[in-house]
């Protein structure tokens, strides 16, 4: 005769044989993964993934490692404005100088500029033009930054077609302010002596 099976025992057979819910046919199950079954959208392994995924894009340089400019360096700025924009460090101090002087929008232009002119991409083109002009050619910006007329008119005729050099004339203006007007000041400011001094005192430290 055949084994007898009690009643908690069939149940608990008729547990282990219940299936997930049918899918349509040739319908994909949502939220899948090759590790989850059951397509469930708080999968473990899904979750351990997308953790992995944040912590992979995690700075790896900690504050700790911030690296300090050269006596050589900070030296260099003195002689060549174009050499202080061209290093971080240099242009970060600069920064920290217009600031106090309420004209740091002329810096920040003028890289908005430098690096749209490394775009060759259309749709990234005419997208990073238009917020540059909202943000420091238009009256109604809080930091629009000074140009001349013919420059301005310039502009507008452009953003029809904007290009990645449309701010070109523009960009050699503000340069040239900053030159001419900031760059003085700055080297006679106690932001760059206060840090050629503290360059100074290291070298002779070690």
């Amino acid at each position: 005769m055949p084994r007898s099976v009690s009643g908690v025992e069939m149940r608990k057979r008729q547990a282990a044989h219940i299936e997930a819910p049918a899918q349509a046919p040739g319908q994909p199950r949502p939220n899948t993964c090759c590790l989850c079954w059951c397509g469930c959208c708080k999968c473990l392994w899904n979750e351990d993934r997308i953790e992995r995924s944040q912590t992979c894009k995690m700075d790896p340089i900690e504050a700790g490692d911030e690296q300090h400019p050269s006596l050589d360096e900070v030296l260099s700025w003195a002689r060549s404005f174009e050499l202080l924009l061209r290093s971080l460090e240099g242009r970060e101090v600069f920064q920290e100088f217009l600031r106090s002087e309420y004209s740091e929008d002329n810096l920040l232009f003028w890289l908005a500029c430098d690096e749209l002119k490394k775009e060759t991409n259309p749709a990234v083109v005419e997208e990073k033009a238009r917020i540059i002009y909202e943000d420091y050619v238009s009256i109604l910006s809080p930091k629009e930054v000074s140009l001349d007329s013919r420059v301005r008119e310039g502009i507008n005729q452009s953003l029809s077609e904007p290009s990645n050099l449309m701010y070109e004339e523009a960009q050699l203006q503000i340069y040239t302010l900053m030159h001419r007007d900031s760059f003085p000041r700055f080297l006679n400011s106690s932001v760059y002596r206060d840090l050629l001094a503290n360059r100074r005192r290291t070298c002779l430290d070690t």
